[in-house]
């Protein structure tokens, strides 16, 4: 936990893990979305089949789309008709229950698996704004459910959705003697356990081609860094230095691995190339630093340091290690993380004696609080399209998952059923 530590010191199988896969813990619910959400309707699709389809593709749809805070999903008890067919839909009883787009389609069994075919319509202007036919087996319903789920959400918002990509985040009981971490979809169906531990487990990070997790591990007796490969489940440890290892970040070429390493027991940041395993120590000061992430273009890192008397963000050149200081509102301001389109930085800010998390314009330096009902949040991190932000909460003597849009309009959590759940991680689109 990044407060702790500055204080004190897709569609294909993505899993074939040795391991089993645990019971699914994290069930999204949405306490706030857009005023400006669009009403949609997903009807259930029709079914060829003679038994009941592996996955209500449609169900899946719509909890996707409600899910994002974009859409105000029709409740199928509310709907007065269900056309699965072009010819079968009446645009004024779509308008009488102000609907501005209707989703339809058909589940076919194929001697190979399933074809699903939709329609997205525009109540309004009564036309057929497109259509897609997607196919997939038994095993990939879900999959095709999200990529369906991420071609609606791009077509009508013009942001990349990001319902296809996956969350890894670790799990511990109240008692603290078991860790994992698992591996899960965006709305935390399908978990899978990668690694597990009765000791800490911290610091989950992707590569970017979504193929290996990076993470620390206290099994040794001390933090030690490891790569692992999500289609195999091999280990291969990384970085285990003496000292401390922690706090792993791929470059965005996935050619590097920026880390914090306490040699001389004073953490710095330093990068390993991961090819010839060569190391360069990026920074040099007797303050703290340590939770480094690549801006987009990877000629800069990010990183938070004591170097002020308390945690700031800072910025330093890859080039010259020449230094900037990044934040300056408020006495505490960590883990941060950085949009794709390298606009904002997310990060962990203390305002009236609690942690929120806060956005952070690059350019104007201007900060915007995303979080006020909760009193300790940690962890952050954004979602590959930018849009949205998932991190640890407190709540009720435990940790949550819970996610806020970066214009802090749409949240929502992730409880976990069984015990805390911290430390989230955000894949890239798969």
């Amino acid at each position: 936990m990044v407060s702790r530590t500055i204080r004190s010191f897709y569609i294909a199988t993505l899993l074939l893990l040795s391991t089993v896969s645990a019971r699914a813990e994290l069930v999204i619910e949405v306490t706030q979305g857009k005023q400006s959400a669009m009403p949609i309707a997903v009807v259930p699709f029709a079914w060829s089949g003679s038994t009941p389809p592996p996955e209500d593709v449609s169900t899946i749809i719509a909890n996707d789309l409600a899910s994002s805070g974009y859409f105000r999903v029709m409740d199928e008890s509310n709907m007065i008709s269900r056309p699965t067919e072009l010819a079968q839909v009446a645009y004024p009883d779509w308008k009488t229950q102000r609907q501005d787009f209707v989703v339809i389609g058909r589940m076919n069994v194929l001697p190979t698996g399933y074809a699903v075919e939709f329609h997205v319509l525009d109540v309004h202007q009564k036309v057929e704004v497109f259509r897609h036919r997607v196919k997939g087996t038994g095993s990939q319903l879900r999959d095709v459910a999200h990529y369906i789920s991420d071609f609606i959400f791009k077509k009508l918002t013009g942001i990349d959705g990001v319902f296809s990509t996956k969350l890894v985040y670790v799990t511990t009981n109240r008692e603290r003697t078991r860790f994992n971490l698992n591996y899960a979809d965006a709305d935390g169906a399908r978990e899978r356990l990668i690694f597990k531990s009765p000791h800490p487990i911290i610091s989950p990070a992707w590569s970017p081609d979504g193929k290996k997790v990076a993470y620390v591990s206290f099994e040794n007796g001390k933090s030690e860094i490891y790569f692992q490969t999500l289609a195999t489940g091999q280990r291969e440890k990384v970085a285990a230095f003496a000292g401390s290892n922690s706090s792993p970040a791929f470059s965005p070429d996935g050619k590097k691995l920026a880390f914090v390493r306490s040699r001389l027991g004073n953490p710095d940041v330093w990068v390993m190339d991961l090819q010839s395993r060569k190391l360069e120590r990026i920074t040099r000061h007797y303050g703290i630093d340590t939770e480094p992430q690549w801006m987009p273009g990877g000629e800069h890192l990010i990183f938070t340091s004591s170097r002020a008397g308390g945690p700031q963000i800072y910025q330093v050149s890859l080039a010259d290690k020449q230094v900037k200081r990044m934040t300056y509102e408020g006495g505490y301001n960590a883990r941060a993380r950085i949009t794709a389109d390298g606009r904002k930085m997310v990060f962990v800010h203390q305002s009236g004696g609690n942690f929120h998390i806060a956005s952070q314009e690059i350019k104007s330096g201007r900060v915007h609080i995303l979080t006020t009902e909760t009193h300790l949040d940690e962890s952050p991190s954004v979602a590959p399209n930018g849009s949205m932000v998932i991190y640890a909460a407190s709540e009720a003597n435990r940790s949550i998952l819970a996610a806020v849009s970066v214009d802090g309009e749409v949240k929502f959590r992730l409880p976990s059923k069984y015990g805390d759940v911290r430390e989230p991680a955000w894949s890239p689109i798969l």
